[in-house]
């Protein structure tokens, strides 16, 4: 129980208590006795005799009001029906809904009454209800043709049942009978049937949802992105945690993160989590992590069916003769015309395996060497399973039907004579849609302040988009309404996860984001003016912990270039100064001044990681401000221009190459591609995200160089082709000491 001092209101540093009921203890506690400690000025559950006193008198702006209940009231008023001279009925006499509602409706004029379990015809007094509230926990104890033709619903019940359907083994279901009800209310509040619970503190949320909600406007859409960061990072997931309380409960306004699934590999490796840090943190930590939903291991069980498939087609060709191959895979009812060898070239094989753990030496196999294989040696490699186009696909598509189509259109090798093969092809399509049917769907959790989020997606930003899906923001953008705003984040600095958020993202989802806010620290900007090498792992050198200017001025370059990216596809940009410690108001003023003399609408000190929201809130007001300002977006280039116009804008335009070099092998690839008719996806740009270049040691603004194109490779379901810039390892390796090594979990006994 809390100390006597907060319940009595003595601690100023608590503005309000909540009591959970019923109190849940091995010994008998007086709930009673413990709601009437609560001072009545904190009483924010409404609960304390004061509160409800005040309440059924009517003093309505003098007293706390329980939050269902007034959630409900806001619900009927939503509705346009005039509570005024109607005939309320609420089912339910508990303090904290039933009573309380009673009160809310009377004070709003409605006639009142209040059923129970002891009510006598309770379905004849339900029937004379124009409005009707129930609270009574029964699961569908209120029956259809009790309600009134014509009447308001609000049910506040949730209820667990059992479901063979569902993944859990149980469904939520309210205290009306609602397949039977909603023919004849006006309005009805649903229980939320497009939620699938996965435990306590995660779900998937259905795509149903979208129908349910397309006549509800959009909310406000901003991307969180970062300057070409240190390898420490600059803080953008902690300050898209950050932003969502003090939007929400500092400037009352509806709010949703959407962020990546990380991948268990950098976890276990150099991460340890991405959940955010400080105050600010999508928990529970463990889950968020590791494989909250099982969608990582949908997406390895799809890819390696592929590989699968790819090397048991070829394998059976080349041991089958003609006749046994047409007797096992032609269905008799559709003759000669369906049969035909794909004539798979293993040099030309690109689907590799996949798994979502760092491993260094599994960078590079050899296959079939097994007898029963008869001599099909291969040489390929596996993987880190966010790299699988599986997962680009996800984090791009807009519905089954359209991830049935996109899966199909991956290309995965050519056959001899240089066509290319499908996922189609080989006939496993299908069977990659029932694989990926549940990890379709958002996957819903909760920051340490209890702000919703959205964990869906987590694409390898280095060479595929970085960015979380599609079906998770328009979802979010729904739900927070027209004045509401949906924050999600692009992978890396803008230079990356920006311009492919942009150029792939909304271009696919249609899409016109409010804002950009851009996540810059004065230790990066120290770098990027020369400082010190930053090693993560060792201690950060003096400077960037010492007042600099010059630094900070010479190393403003590199972000006012990320200011001026933002601003080429035309939306206004905010800049957040994740503030350290060790920095100084002196050099925080000078990174603003700059910042909004190149273009910044505003630059913003920001204090969330050790202040909590307080610390946020005036990044959110200056956001709140911004979403107002005139949003012109427009895309970088059309798709229809040749491969290697289209790599070139991005490389001049957006990283500030001199131009770019096509070597052998990307020159083949784009010709090939384009010959085979595949020349006109969006391009994604495979180079790393410690420079605006293709060398990570060069900081700041390089200029004039040329930008070498090693390969191209396609990503044909997912809708782009990826130029490699320099050499990508798509497995990480674990270091020296991994982070396994500090991961406890704390054994609870019987649990």
């Amino acid at each position: 129980m809390a100390p006597a001092g907060i319940l009595n209101g003595k601690d100023s540093s608590v503005h309000g208590f909540i009591v959970q009921v019923p109190l849940e203890s091995e010994n008998s506690i007086n709930t009673e006795a413990v709601i009437s400690a609560i001072v009545p000025d904190k009483d924010v559950d409404g609960l304390t005799t004061i509160s409800a006193g005040r309440l059924a008198r009517g003093d309505l702006n003098d007293c706390f009001i329980p939050c269902t209940p007034n959630g409900c009231l806001e619900l009927i008023k939503e509705t346009g029906v005039q509570i005024a001279g109607r005939h309320a009925v609420v089912v339910g006499r508990s303090k904290i809904v039933g009573a309380p509602m009673h009160d809310l409706l009377l004070w709003n004029n409605a006639t009142v009454t209040t059923c129970h379990s002891k009510t006598a015809n309770l379905d004849k007094e339900v029937n004379k209800g124009d409005i009707l509230v129930v609270a009574t926990g029964q699961p569908e104890m209120l029956k259809g043709e009790w309600v009134k033709p014509g009447a308001v619903v609000i049910d506040c019940g949730i209820n667990y049942v059992p479901d063979d359907t569902k993944p859990n083994g149980r469904k939520v279901v309210g205290d009306v009978a609602y397949n039977e009800a909603k023919g004849r209310a006006s309005f009805i509040t649903p229980v939320p049937e497009e939620v699938e619970l996965y435990g306590d503190t995660k779900a998937k949320v259905l795509l149903s949802t979208l129908e349910h909600l397309k006549n509800q406007p959009d909310g406000k859409y901003v991307v969180m992105t970062g300057i070409t960061p240190t390898p420490l990072g600059e803080g953008k997931s902690t300050t898209t945690i950050g932003l969502l309380p003090a939007l929400g409960t500092h400037l009352n306004q509806n709010v949703f993160a959407c962020v990546q699934q990380p991948s268990q590999g950098p976890t276990f490796g150099i991460k340890v989590g991405a959940t955010g840090g400080g105050y600010f943190q999508v928990i529970p930590m463990e889950n968020f992590n590791l494989h909250p939903t099982g969608d990582m291991h949908a997406i390895t069980a799809a890819n390696n069916l592929v590989a699968a498939a790819i090397d048991a087609q070829v394998f059976h060709e080349l041991t089958q003769t003609d006749k046994a191959l047409f007797n096992l895979l032609v269905p008799s009812v559709n003759g000669i015309n369906r049969f035909a060898r794909l004539d798979i070239d293993p040099e030309t094989i690109t689907w590799q395996r996949v798994l979502d753990t760092n491993d260094r030496f599994l960078r590079k196999i050899t296959t079939g060497q097994a007898p029963t294989e008869r001599g099909q040696t291969r040489t390929a490699q596996f993987d880190i399973s966010v790299a699988s186009e599986i997962m680009a696909i996800l984090a791009l598509t807009s519905s089954l039907e359209d991830i049935r189509e996109r899966l199909g259109k991956m290309v995965v090798a050519s056959s001899k004579k240089g066509e290319p093969i499908s996922a189609e092809d080989l006939g496993v399509s299908g069977a990659l849609t029932v694989l990926m049917k549940d990890a379709i769907k958002p996957n819903l959790m909760k920051t340490l302040e209890d702000t919703p989020v959205f964990v869906h997606a987590g694409p390898f930003a280095n060479i595929t988009h970085g960015n979380s899906s599609i079906i998770a923001d328009r979802i979010a953008l729904k739900l927070v309404g027209p004045e509401g705003f949906v924050v999600t984040e692009a992978g890396f600095g803008a230079d990356i996860g920006m311009e492919k958020f942009f150029n792939i993202k909304c271009r696919y989802s249609g899409l016109q984001p409010h804002l950009v806010v851009l996540v810059a620290t004065v230790r990066v900007l120290k770098m990027h003016g020369g400082g010190p090498t930053v090693t993560a792992g060792l201690p950060l050198p003096k400077a960037y912990t010492e007042v600099d200017l010059d630094l900070v001025e010479k190393g403003f370059s590199n972000l006012r270039e990320q200011i001026e990216n933002a601003w080429m596809f035309g939306v206004p940009v905010v800049v957040a100064m994740n503030a350290f410690k060790t920095d100084t108001d002196t050099e925080l003023d000078l990174i603003r001044h700059l910042s909004r003399e190149h273009g910044a609408f505003d630059a913003v000190k920001c204090t969330h990681w050790a202040e909590g929201d307080q610390g946020a809130l005036a990044l959110a007001q200056t956001v709140q401000r911004a979403s107002q300002a005139p949003s012109n977006f427009r895309l970088l280039y059309d798709l229809k221009l040749p491969i290697e116009d289209k790599i070139r804008i991005i490389a001049q335009k957006i990283y500030g190459a001199g131009d770019i070099e096509l070597l052998p092998e990307a020159q083949n690839k784009a010709e090939v591609y384009t010959k085979q008719g595949f020349g006109n996806p969006a391009i994604c740009m495979a180079k790393t995200h410690l420079s605006l270049s293709h060398n990570p040691e060069l900081k700041g603004v390089p200029t004039g160089f040329v930008l070498p194109i090693r390969d191209i490779r396609a990503c044909l379901g997912a809708g782009f082709l990826y130029p490699l810039v320099g050499t990508m390892s798509t497995m990480p390796g674990l270091p020296t000491p991994p982070c396994f090594t500090i991961l406890i979990w704390t054994l609870k006994p019987n649990k």
